[in-house]
């Protein structure tokens, strides 16, 4: 299946951005009446057909809709400390979107060792993500966002706050039941300092455990994502 992301999407005839045309037909060399697939990030998966072969505006005509395609009967919020080498964070971000996730928000700690973040490469990531793993839904990629911010914002679901800090901890897997929405926290390499998760406890959070080994910050967020899937399975 070729599938291209067309967020824009509204009427049955559209016309592919300059960089979706180029892949259309000069990569992978598509000609009038061939069939293709469009996905807006939305839930809508459409089957087109190519009306015009041009390598900058390439025009379609949609002629099949499936709607709520590959829908998830949860939400999952993943709130993660980007890495010092972003190639990680990126990473993350591309698994989590195969797995099925629905929004991403980078989170700035205490410890945390990256303090900016491109949201627009990062954008493409998902993506990229997001088309390889035949997904109509984009997850949604919110703003570089503060600890505090983020704990005491509404969240209609369960959180979950994942350190390495002494102290009884749950295994998500024993604590988060199918079907429930779900916002966690994983913390930066240095974790997250002992004030953090006492902050995030007065705001309803869980305290969990993804394991016994110590996990790298991003493969800790893939972790957590693969636990949340596996139960709604």
């Amino acid at each position: 299946m070729n599938l291209f992301y067309t967020p824009n999407i509204q009427d049955q005839f559209y016309q592919l951005d300059e960089i979706e045309s180029k892949h259309c037909i000069r990569v992978l060399r598509l000609k009038e009446n061939d069939i293709i697939h469009l996905i807006d990030g939305k839930g809508n998966l459409f089957k087109a057909k190519i009306i015009d072969a041009h390598p900058k505006r390439c025009s379609v005509q949609c002629i099949e809709t499936q709607t709520e395609f590959g829908k998830l009967n949860y939400h999952l919020h993943i709130a993660l400390a980007p890495t010092k080498n972003i190639d990680r964070t990126e990473w993350f971000l591309e698994k989590c979107t195969e797995i099925g996730i629905h929004e991403f928000t980078p989170l700035q700690s205490t410890h945390s060792e990256r303090k900016v973040v491109k949201h627009e490469r990062l954008f493409k990531v998902i993506t990229s993500a997001v088309k390889q793993s035949l997904k109509a839904y984009h997850p949604k990629l919110n703003e570089l966002t503060s600890f505090t911010d983020l704990v005491s914002s509404p969240f209609d679901g369960e959180k979950y706050i994942a350190h390495c800090n002494e102290g009884p901890k749950t295994h998500l897997k024993n604590l988060y039941k199918a079907q429930q929405n779900a916002l966690i926290l994983i913390g930066p390499e240095g974790d997250f300092s002992p004030d953090e998760v006492e902050l995030a406890k007065k705001h309803g959070f869980q305290e969990i455990s993804l394991g016994q080994s110590r996990l790298r910050t991003e493969t800790a967020g893939v972790v957590a994502c693969n636990i949340i899937s596996l139960e709604n399975q």
